[in-house]
């Protein structure tokens, strides 16, 4: 393990190992300060389950619009630099709104100006974490490719402990502070990343126009127009992408080649190459996203989402008003669900990964549907009947749910990897990303919408057991879609 780091610390260098673990730690570390954002909702606004979920439901929209990050920091640099300057932002938007929160007794319990505020948040630590993608992507480019599965490692061990010091914490500080500290404390940690991207040197960027009459093959992503270099903690490398001018004999080789930039203006002067650039890449990506055999995998992983609805904090609200579960408990069940994600990941890669996807997913979506059935068990109180305790239902829902969750995210993340095509894999799979995480938006208000019409509100649970029962059968509707997945698609082949 010691020669391993030795390893990535003399391919990398201390200061950029350290700003990617420290960034992804923060990304787990995040349930420490969003369990208290739970309790303010709930506790000092006053919210209806409802009217709690779809305030979160906004605060985390800006994760289903990861591929603009991407695009942004690609296509145009700042005094020259494409990473740092926008890392820099992103983890200012990060900090900023929890000081504003943890000082701030007015817009803390405000909920229009609260809602804004972890909107600006979640902005931020989304922007860092395409951002930080992109800076792996290229770190691992060329003579360091070979580690690119170590330092994605790293990453995903760094965000897991995150998680796990975050959930086991963040019940303890409940407990223990104000929720005002607990902003303040969590504003650590960014303060802390804002510092370190100072540690990491990053090479200019020069960018050369297209000639005038120049075209581009719209299936042709590995042509560009960026010559760059890039510095990351003392190494450097000079990337240079592909300049192509298509000759008369390559135009009639290839008759779909179009024309996707701005002639020059009238004064001989051609557009800039900051907007050449940003039209490639949204062509590109909106040509490769609308063949079918990326749009119709994608179309179910979305509708996965869409149409089962999520009552997710209308069991917060239920479990800690109506079962008075404490904020250390539900901590620990978090971690409990942080272990099982790691144990279904393993799992699925020693056992599942040769099945194909389509049978992975229809047993998980009917797994998922069994442990909904836990929480009807639950709130109809036949678990007490039955001598099992709610802390015991409660832990064993939360482990096996999020165990079963990722034999359905790992399928998303093989198929995404599988269908990007060459040259646009970082912003495409941003995209798919995001794809999910807006699935994931919708079925939040599709949920808050279910608690409104059944008027679940806070201390009025009756109607509970129906919503869950409406959300059992929702679960099976993925299962009729499930014909746009690839029929021979596993986890090693398309």
């Amino acid at each position: 393990m010691i020669g391993w780091f030795k390893q990535l610390h003399t391919a990398f260098g201390a200061s950029f190992l350290w700003l990617v673990c420290l960034i992804y730690f923060t990304q787990g570390f995040r349930s420490f300060v969003w369990t208290a954002v739970s309790y303010q909702l709930k506790d000092n606004l006053k919210l209806s389950p409802s009217a709690s979920q779809f305030v979160t439901s906004i605060a985390f929209f800006p994760w289903s619009v990861k591929p603009l990050y991407g695009i942004l920091s690609d296509c145009f640099p700042i005094r020259g630099r494409k990473r740092i300057p926008y890392l820099t932002l992103a983890t200012l938007l990060s900090l900023l709104p929890w000081l504003i929160l943890g000082l701030s007794d007015f817009l803390r319990n405000t909920r229009i100006e609260l809602m804004i505020l972890l909107t600006l948040q979640n902005l931020g630590s989304a922007m860092a974490d395409v951002v930080i993608d992109a800076m792996i992507a290229e770190a691992v480019r060329l003579e360091r490719a070979s580690f690119a599965g170590d330092l994605q490692s790293v990453s995903w061990l760094s965000m897991a402990f995150g998680g796990i010091c975050g959930s086991l914490l963040g019940g303890y500080a409940l407990d223990n502070l104000r929720i005002d500290m607990i902003f303040l404390l969590f504003s650590v940690l960014p303060a802390l990343q804002l510092f370190s991207c100072g540690l990491v040197e990053e090479g200019s960027v020069q960018v050369k126009a297209f000639p005038e009459g120049s075209a581009f093959n719209g299936s042709d992503m590995t042509s560009g127009i960026i010559d760059e270099e890039v510095q990351f903690s003392g190494e450097k490398s000079k990337i240079s992408t592909l300049r192509r001018k298509k000759s008369q004999k390559n135009t009639k080789r290839a008759p779909t080649t179009e024309k996707i930039f701005q002639p020059p203006d009238k004064n001989g002067s051609s557009a800039s190459p900051w907007y050449q650039s940003l039209k490639m890449a949204t062509y590109t990506l909106f040509r490769a996203f609308r063949q079918p055999a990326i749009l119709r995998p994608m179309a179910w992983f979305f509708l996965a989402h869409v149409t089962v609805p999520n009552l997710s904090t209308v069991m917060f609200y239920y479990q800690t008003e109506f079962l008075k579960l404490e904020a250390s408990f539900l901590g620990t069940a978090r971690v409990l669900g942080w272990l099982s994600l790691m144990i279904g990941t393993l799992t699925y890669n020693r056992y599942l990964k040769k099945m194909r996807l389509r049978h992975i997913l229809m047993f998980t979506q009917v797994c998922l549907a069994i442990l909904t059935v836990l929480d009807m068990v639950l709130v109809s109180r036949a678990n007490v009947s039955l001598g099992i305790s709610d802390k015991v239902t409660v832990l064993f829902g939360s482990a096996l749910s999020d165990g079963i969750n990722q034999f359905k995210f790992m399928p998303f993340l093989i198929l995404s990897g599988q269908l990007c095509p060459p040259g646009v894999e970082g912003t495409l799979f941003a995209l798919f990303m995001s794809i999910n995480n807006l699935g994931s938006t919708v079925g939040s208000f599709v949920g808050a919408g279910l608690a409104s019409v059944l008027n679940i509100s806070s201390g009025s649970f009756d109607n509970l057991f129906l919503g869950i029962g409406i959300q059992v059968l929702c679960t099976f509707i993925p299962v009729t879609f499930i014909f746009l997945i690839p029929k021979e698609a596993t986890g090693i082949s398309a």
